[in-house]
């Protein structure tokens, strides 16, 4: 099996951060995004694209960004100070990979598809979304 990588930029939306990020797939697998019905992620429209930590790199606005977190504090959420938007974090789910927000990207990836997660229902759900941060 061929693997595709595609490579995404993105950020907040004054410009201030900035993020390249690779998804990695094989061919047979389409790019995936979940639209999680949780009590945070409904209220800001937020389409999860989740990669390995180390396919992320912040390349502008480290010194722009304000960390949220509620609950059980794993959850990292990073939002620039200057215009409130949350383009990426560290999810519960993948503490090990970053989630970037597909409606923070320069380019929608063609092909993209957007699939329901319940995080209403967190604790039944989660482990479905563990893979997205493992190289490999």
């Amino acid at each position: 099996m061929d693997k595709i990588t595609t490579k995404l930029r993105g950020g907040c939306h004054c410009g201030a951060v900035r993020f390249n990020a690779l998804y990695n797939r094989s061919s047979d697998e389409p790019l995936v995004a979940h639209a999680c019905n949780c009590s945070m992620c409904e209220k800001l429209g937020y389409l999860h694209l989740i990669v390995p930590a180390e396919n992320f790199e912040l390349v502008a606005g480290k010194e722009a960004l304000s960390c949220y977190t509620f609950n059980t504090g794993v959850a990292e959420h990073y939002f620039c100070r200057h215009c409130g938007v949350k383009s990426f974090y560290i999810p519960r789910s993948n503490p090990d990979g970053y989630s970037l927000n597909a409606r923070c990207l320069d380019k929608r990836p063609q092909g993209l598809e957007v699939k329901s997660f319940d995080g209403q229902n967190w604790e039944q759900y989660a482990a479905e979304l563990a893979h997205l941060s493992h190289s490999g």
